[in-house]
């Protein structure tokens, strides 16, 4: 797999607007250092201890960003450099982001988990909770999180209608939340190597690509 030339074809094939996460979880840092060496500043990694020793063992002006399931108890582990974390699906979690964020003297940009999909191995709040639950963390006044959006796994089908169909109700909680609570949202988080073509015409500011970069893990 050539990573440069691949970064760099899906890099020209979207809109300038729209944040690139590639995803480089059980990726050797070789591998990321030559995503790196094409241009990639943006990383995305779903366990813990793997984005621990990565940060340490690569170049500082990376952006980590946090995209898989976190539990509570290891978020202190990421609380020091973490720059987003996607995957925000309890108040009690994002409470414990707060309170690691403060021992870090810092402000921790976040995302709210929607379930959108039909599987029920996925994650996130229902989207016709999203009101109440915004609400529910204004209330909160947590001064070291910052909201920076939301985001949503589509259902694992070749049905593009239905992927479609999913991106656009994730739409049009975003829409609603920064009309109504959050008008500083600006991050919809959706769509991946699979499906965020579909994912950008439905109005995705940010997309996570692992395989289409990085080859198919084995």
């Amino acid at each position: 797999m050539d990573i440069e030339k691949a970064y760099q074809q899906i890099k020209s094939s979207i809109p300038n607007d729209v944040t690139l996460v590639a995803v480089s979880k059980t990726k050797p840092t070789e591998q990321l250092l030559e995503a790196y060496n094409a241009g990639v500043r943006t990383f995305g990694e779903n366990r813990v201890q793997e984005v621990v020793d990565k940060h340490e063992a690569l170049p500082k002006d990376i952006e980590w960003h946090m995209i898989g399931h976190l539990q509570s108890k290891k978020t202190k582990y990421i609380a020091p450099f973490i720059s987003l974390i996607h995957s925000v699906d309890s108040i009690k979690l994002l409470k414990v982001i707060n309170k690691e964020a403060e021992k870090n003297n810092r402000v921790i940009d976040c995302l709210i988990q929607f379930h959108i999909a039909e599987e029920e191995s996925k994650y996130g709040f229902l989207p016709n909770d999203a009101i109440e639950l915004a609400e529910k963390i204004n209330e909160l006044n947590l001064k070291h999180v910052h909201i920076k959006g939301i985001m949503g796994m589509a259902t694992f089908t070749n049905n593009t209608n239905q992927v479609q169909e999913e991106f656009r109700n994730l739409k049009q909680v975003f829409d609603l939340l920064k009309k109504n609570k959050w008008p500083h949202i600006d991050t919809l988080s959706m769509g991946m190597s699979g499906d965020y073509d579909i994912a950008i015409k439905e109005g995705s500011t940010m997309i996570r690509v692992g395989s289409k970069i990085f080859g198919s893990r084995k």
